[in-house]
């Protein structure tokens, strides 16, 4: 049995497209479905934008519910320059912040995290 040229190409470009095709429908439900959301209050102890290729920001809240408690870190990403901008200019201020999580991310080129923050509103000035 030979193959002609038209079927290998044909044969090639299934095994090539076709697995690229599920990959970038993965990535685009896994970056569009909120598994959860919420909001999380506290005050931005680190916000950085990090990576060599893929440049996000990455931001850490430090948690405290009591005075004297043990305080809890929650780690985040932020995708929007306008967030990015107003948790910069809210260092050190009490915020809440609004976070949605997405589950299986294929990659840390979208966010080191999976709790992607979009929204910033500071609580005491």
């Amino acid at each position: 049995m030979s193959l002609t040229i038209k079927n290998t190409i044909k044969i090639a470009l299934g095994l090539i497209v076709l697995p690229a095709l599920l990959f970038s429908l993965y990535t685009w439900a896994s970056l569009n479905w909120v598994y959860s959301s919420g909001e999380r209050a506290g005050y931005v102890q680190k916000f950085s934008l990090k990576g060599y290729l893929c440049k996000t920001w990455e931001g850490e809240i430090v948690l405290v519910s009591m005075p004297g408690t043990q305080a809890e870190k929650f780690f985040f990403t932020v995708h929007d320059e306008a967030v990015a901008k107003k948790v910069n200019d809210s260092m050190g201020l009490r915020v809440k912040i609004h976070y949605q999580e997405h589950k299986g991310i294929p990659s840390s080129c979208f966010g080191e995290t999976a709790y992607f923050v979009d929204e910033l509103v500071v609580l005491e000035k």
